[in-house]
């Protein structure tokens, strides 16, 4: 497996995952149609995802995940550091799209910074 592979894997999804965190913002949360359709939660899967989300939203619980993994990230050696940055920079993306940039920001840039950064040589002296 080449070692770039990992890299181009991740810049092909995250313009995936980017677009469908907008279609989640602009297609469930803030879609009129929802708003008369969820009168009774219980009614439609769709209401219930859209009020734990909603939670989720409120108590910045996506934004905080991806500050923790990419915190996590940052102490962790090699691949499992790397790939531990990747999924904090997915969740701190999300969390960018749905209403909690203020502590998204801080994860996203933990976390390219996670991804960027090089091994460490040993050096014998």
């Amino acid at each position: 497996m080449p070692r770039s592979l990992p890299v181009i894997v991740l810049l092909l999804c995250l313009p995936l995952w980017l677009a469908a965190s907008y279609g989640v913002r602009y297609g469930l949360m803030e879609d009129g149609q929802w708003v008369g359709l969820c009168g009774v939660p219980a009614q439609y899967w769709q209401c219930q995802v859209r009020s734990l989300l909603g939670l989720a939203i409120h108590f910045q619980l996506i934004a905080w995940l991806a500050v923790a993994l990419s915190v996590l990230a940052q102490l962790l050696k090699g691949r499992a550091g790397w790939y531990l940055a990747a999924v904090g920079l997915l969740f701190g993306l999300s969390a960018l799209v749905l209403y909690t940039a203020s502590i998204a920001v801080f994860a996203v840039v933990l976390a390219g910074l996670r991804l960027v950064r090089q091994a460490q040589v040993a050096r014998l002296a």
